[in-house]
């Protein structure tokens, strides 16, 4: 969820791009999943897993609950996108020490957003 805050559109093929556009559209709810979300379906590392690397599914549950740690959210939870908005500039200092300092996409990133 915090990693999308930071999402242009840039390094993954056109049909991710265009289904994370519309996800980051919604102004309804979310639900809270463990595993392949709404995002992660339509991503070319979707193997029912996530397979960028070797160890990605590992660092993306690491990463995951985290996530949920800060945002002080459960898998099941419903939560609506704008509350979301309010919340991770309030918790981005810490996100970016935890999840983004060894993170391939730390450049682009950072290059528009802070």
């Amino acid at each position: 969820m915090i990693c999308l805050h930071f999402f242009m559109g840039k390094g993954y093929d056109e049909v991710f791009v265009e289904n994370t556009k519309r996800i980051l559209e919604n102004t309804g709810e979310v639900e809270v999943v463990d595993g392949i979300d709404d995002v992660c379906k339509s991503c070319p590392h979707n193997a029912g897993f996530c397979n960028y690397k070797p160890d990605s599914e590992k660092e993306v549950r690491r990463i995951d609950s985290f996530s949920l740690k800060l945002l002080n959210l459960k898998v099941g939870d419903t939560v609506k996108w704008d509350d979301l908005r309010v919340k991770i500039p309030l918790v981005i200092r810490e996100w970016q020490k935890f999840a983004c300092k060894d993170c391939d996409w730390r450049d682009i990133c950072f290059s528009q957003k802070d």
